[in-house]
């Protein structure tokens, strides 16, 4: 009996104990959670990061592809990107500083040579030129006055020596009054000097006032207009902003061609007066005939590129400054054939293997694109003809990065 009695003491758990064994379990527990909660929140913060660069939108260069020509093949040299340029255009200010009263222009206008834009604020210039056509007068006025005075001078001379030669008067008397004839030509030839004088101030004063009217200094059309009602213009730049320095812009669109860079490394390839074709990024389809004016003698050094004029054969109100163009240099003018090659150009670097077959990336809406295509083994110059997969006008990425993928967020890259 004493022998179980005291195995049961044994088994006995002392409360202090068991309170210590609780204590330290439940710090345990809490411990844990702690760690758990933490490895969840880098979880949560690393899914979160990637997610943000995933959804980053990818910068890339871009590009139109275009229809080719029917002499594609057999002409085109060389492509080359640019711009359409006004040789001829001009920002129109007034010659002097003034308020402006009317304005006759809206863009879109077409204007003459000489044609009124928009006048200023006259009445103290007007009023200026009303003075100066009074003292005008009144020199005019003291010129006949003069005039007068020396005629009679000379009459009283010449009855003087003949009377001088009847022995009536003295020789004395006789210069006296012929002197006084050679005064009054003086101060009539002193009126005339002024009376030139003032009528140059009434000119300066007309001219004055015609600088507040605005003229247009060609035949052109409005592309901007700078200034409204009540703006003050100034044929100077003044600080604070306040101060316009141009009404609007006239350019002269007979006036238009095209700039295009070339890479220097194939600059060799295009000479004076070669012919050539243009395709604006507006009318993928449009082949514009062209021919080169000129090479600029200058090299862009951060580009590696020389700049190329080329004429525009083709006049068109589709044609407007800044519009992005395509021009392919053709070895010879060839006519234009019925078969003309189906499928669009674009540069050699647009298409890339993917998966064992050929794709190129477009954009649509910011999002990249894959489109398996077909494409023609003999390179257009520096193109290649993709005969199935992207029509004329799609926009597709040059040099797509290994890593892009279908669906991902791009932008274009901003052009240097």
């Amino acid at each position: 009996m004493t022998s179980n009695t005291e195995l049961l003491r044994q088994l006995k758990i002392d409360k202090a104990n068991r309170e210590s064994h609780d204590g330290g379990g439940s710090r345990g527990g809490r411990n844990a959670l702690i760690a758990v909660a933490a490895v969840l929140i880098v979880l949560a913060l690393a899914g979160g990061t990637w997610a943000f660069l995933a959804r980053r939108p990818v910068e890339v260069r871009t590009t139109t592809a275009v229809a080719p020509s029917a002499n594609s093949e057999a002409g085109a040299v060389l492509q080359a990107t640019g711009y359409v340029t006004a040789r001829r255009q001009a920002t129109v200010s007034a010659q002097i500083t003034g308020t402006l009263v009317e304005v006759l222009i809206e863009e879109g206008d077409r204007v003459k040579k000489g044609q009124v834009l928009a006048r200023l604020e006259d009445n103290a210039l007007r009023a200026s030129l009303e003075s100066a056509r009074a003292n005008a007068a009144a020199a005019h006025a003291g010129v006949v006055q003069a005039e007068a005075q020396l005629a009679q001078a000379r009459r009283d001379a010449d009855r003087q020596e003949a009377l001088v030669g009847r022995g009536l008067v003295s020789r004395q008397l006789a210069e006296q009054t012929r002197t006084q004839a050679n005064t009054y030509r003086a101060q009539w030839n002193t009126a005339r000097r002024q009376a030139d004088a003032a009528d140059a101030q009434v000119n300066v004063g007309q001219v004055n006032l015609d600088y507040t009217v605005v003229r247009a200094p060609f035949d052109g059309v409005i592309t901007d207009k700078a200034a409204q009602v009540g703006e003050i213009v100034s044929p100077l730049s003044a600080g604070g902003g306040f101060t316009r320095t141009g009404v609007g812009t006239i350019v002269d669109m007979d006036s238009l061609e095209i700039d295009v860079d070339v890479n220097e490394a194939y600059i060799g390839r295009v000479q004076p007066d070669m012919p050539a074709e243009a395709v604006l990024d507006a009318y993928p389809d449009w082949r514009i005939p062209a021919h080169v004016i000129a090479i600029v003698p200058a090299a862009d050094r951060g580009k590696a590129t020389v700049k190329v004029r080329v004429a525009i054969e083709q006049k068109d109100a589709r044609i407007v400054p800044d519009m992005g163009v395509r021009v392919s240099f053709l070895e010879r003018r060839a006519p234009l054939q019925a078969n003309a090659p189906k499928g669009v150009l674009v540069p050699a670097t647009a298409l890339v293997r993917r998966d064992d077959r050929d794709v190129v990336y477009t954009v649509t809406d910011g999002k990249a694109a894959m489109r398996p295509v077909k494409a023609a083994r003999q390179p257009v110059g520096e193109l290649r003809l993709v005969t199935d997969g992207i029509a004329a006008g799609d926009t597709v990425i040059v040099s797509p990065p290994s890593d892009l993928a279908d669906g991902a967020a791009v932008r274009a890259a901003a052009t240097p």
